[in-house]
């Protein structure tokens, strides 16, 4: 039997593995702050990513996505903000994203679902 933390940790390769395909340069990986934690941040360009990972099994408790909620994308956005202030990155605030990496599946029958810029607007 798969464990939850197993789960995610695969998720976290695979999402790796396929932004790092799209020419995306990870810069840190499980960032932990006081409010939350970054799966991955990354460069896309001149953007500074931070990208939430989501992998499910199956449906039984809702999609990859529908795990986003205002909430999870409230403390996600109170991390950046301390991940910027300890990187001394507080200019250029306008230059990041919020990217999420849906996963839904198991073994060879994975499906992937990239979407780019969520919340911030």
């Amino acid at each position: 039997m798969v464990t939850s933390k197993a789960s995610g940790d695969l998720g976290e390769l695979i999402a790796a593995k396929f932004i790092s395909s799209l020419g995306y340069k990870i810069i840190d990986k499980n960032f932990r702050g006081k409010f939350g934690e970054i799966d991955i941040i990354a460069k896309d360009g001149n953007s500074l990513v931070f990208i939430e990972v989501k992998k499910r099994i199956n449906s039984k408790f809702g999609t990859p996505e529908e795990a986003i909620t205002k909430t999870k994308l409230k403390r996600i956005i109170k991390t950046i903000d301390y991940y910027l202030y300890s990187h001394g990155l507080n200019e250029g605030k306008n230059k990041i994203r919020i990217d999420v990496i849906a996963i839904s599946g198991n073994q060879g029958n994975i499906s992937l679902n990239h979407i780019k810029n969520v919340g911030l607007s």
